[in-house]
């Protein structure tokens, strides 16, 4: 099979590093954009490709082009992807795809109309951790922990992360859809509501570094998840740590892969292994390269992303009515 004429838009991405080997394997890259081009000279020189300061003008000289990775800053997600949807070009865009809903739903509505297949990396996904939590069955009450390293990291690659105007906001929007989109297809929920805090206070950046947001569908199953820039920086990376109790049982996971479940009858099981996520990102351009002939069959969809990212937004929405609030009513 002839390899995927493709493009990577935004490559300083700071994902990018996690799947270009198998980029590289997978697909024959034709062009790839980044602002700063001293940023992704190793990409250009693995890739055999020329890089473009604008992806703009790289999309409008390129021919023949079958997909393309969309790592662009937030606020540039809908441009981009509505120029690559007017070519005719299958998608593989990084969430949020927008800084708010209505970008979004732009996007969808405009890749329907086109027949154009979006494909969402919500790389969790039949992964280790969603496997071993499947145990427990469909999922009734959830935690999720997943705190990463400390804001800094973004600020040589992907600075931009940390202006809210550019990425839409911080932790909660670049981590935890992964963990509500686990909870959403484990309670097969349509439905839900959501509360949430979030604060900047350990970092004091312009994005939050700590989030909890609980969610709650109306049939009464809960969900909190908590992510943050808020582990310090080390070879661990960050801490994670996962239970849900299910019509099966109750399954936990740690951070350092130590795994048990507990059978609605009783009995224990447990299990070690890997929880990092970065491994699923080579796996999740094999699927890429398999099934982008077949409208990336399977893979979590732009419709699966918009119902993760609608309860983000409100809970962006709900914290800061909650700052507005504590402003309105200060302690005495």
């Amino acid at each position: 099979m002839d390899k995927a004429r493709t493009l990577v838009l935004g490559a300083s991405h700071w994902h990018v590093p996690l799947y270009a080997e198998r980029i590289a394997v997978r697909h024959n890259v034709i062009g790839l954009s980044d602002p700063d081009t001293r940023l992704v000279q190793d990409l250009t020189n693995l890739w055999g490709a020329p890089v473009y300061t604008d992806w703009r003008r790289m999309i409008d000289e390129s021919i023949d082009i079958d997909l393309a990775y969309v790592f662009v800053p937030h606020s540039q997600m809908k441009q981009a992807c509505l120029a690559l949807i007017e070519r005719g070009v299958a998608i593989v865009v990084e969430k949020p795809a927008g800084v708010s809903p209505d970008e979004l739903r732009d996007i969808k509505h405009a890749a329907k109309a086109a027949d154009v297949p979006i494909a969402i990396p919500l790389v969790q996904r039949g992964g280790p951790v969603d496997l071993w939590l499947s145990k427990a069955g469909r999922s009734v009450y959830e935690s999720v922990q997943f705190i990463a390293g400390p804001p800094s990291r973004y600020e040589e690659a992907s600075p931009w992360m940390l202006d809210a105007a550019q990425s839409g906001g911080g932790c909660t929007v670049n981590l935890a859809p992964h963990f509500v989109d686990l909870f959403l297809q484990s309670a097969q929920a349509e439905e839900a509501s959501v509360v949430a805090a979030m604060s900047s206070a350990l970092h004091g950046t312009g994005v939050e570094d700590y989030s909890a947001m609980t969610i709650r569908t109306r049939d009464g199953r809960i969900a909190t998840i908590e992510t943050g820039y808020a582990f310090p920086s080390s070879p661990l990376k960050r801490h994670c740590s996962y239970v849900r109790i299910g019509t099966h049982g109750t399954a936990s996971i740690w951070s350092d892969g130590r795994a048990s479940f507990t059978s609605a009858g009783g009995a224990t099981e447990t299990s070690e292994f890997d929880v990092d996520s970065d491994p699923l990102y080579p796996v999740f351009v094999d699927n890429v390269a398999e099934r982008l002939d077949r409208g990336f069959e399977g893979l979590p969809t732009i419709d699966d992303l918009e119902k993760t990212m609608s309860l983000i937004w409100l809970a962006y929405d709900y914290s800061r009515r909650g700052d507005s609030n504590d402003k309105q009513h200060p302690e005495h």
